[in-house]
């Protein structure tokens, strides 16, 4: 009877070898979406290339739901919570954003006494919207790599 070559983790670490080598190696794809948040060039180099593609909402909604964060009067928490619903939330809203009904819905209800993290779960939903799909472009555009080309210290 022929002896065994490996023993069982070494056939699990030759498994995992195998799936590795299957995916893809992730290229450098540049800054993080939070690394060119933070910078206020291409932050506003982000909303001008959103405005293009039709979808600034999210950026707005995203910074509108950063300022409220900042709010520290229940007055302030109140109208500022109201104002972002019907600018970005409501089925009418002039700027609204992507977010499912369920989502809107509790946000809704939370208005009767906001807090600050009432707006947490379309926040995310949205900057997550964003990573995945306009800032790989944003970071692909003409826009980006001229102004990526023109800093001293790049993101």
């Amino acid at each position: 009877m022929p002896k065994m070559l490996f023993s069982k983790i070494r056939i699990y670490e030759l498994k995992d070898l195998i799936r590795n080598k299957k995916q893809p190696k992730k290229q450098d794809q540049g800054p993080k979406l939070s690394d060119l948040l933070e910078n206020r060039d291409y932050l506003d180099a982000f909303r001008s290339f959103l405005q293009s593609e039709f979808s600034a909402e999210n950026i707005e909604f995203w910074l509108a739901c950063r300022e409220y964060k900042q709010m520290t009067s229940s007055g302030e928490l109140s109208n500022k919570a109201e104002d972002i619903y019907k600018e970005f939330l409501h089925p009418m809203a002039p700027k609204e954003v992507n977010v499912d009904h369920h989502t809107r819905e509790k946000i809704k209800r939370s208005l009767v006494k906001p807090d600050l993290t009432c707006f947490d779960e379309a926040e995310m939903h949205i900057y997550r919207l964003m990573e995945k799909d306009s800032c790989p472009r944003f970071l692909k555009s003409e826009a980006y790599q001229n102004l990526r080309n023109a800093a001293r210290n790049p993101v």
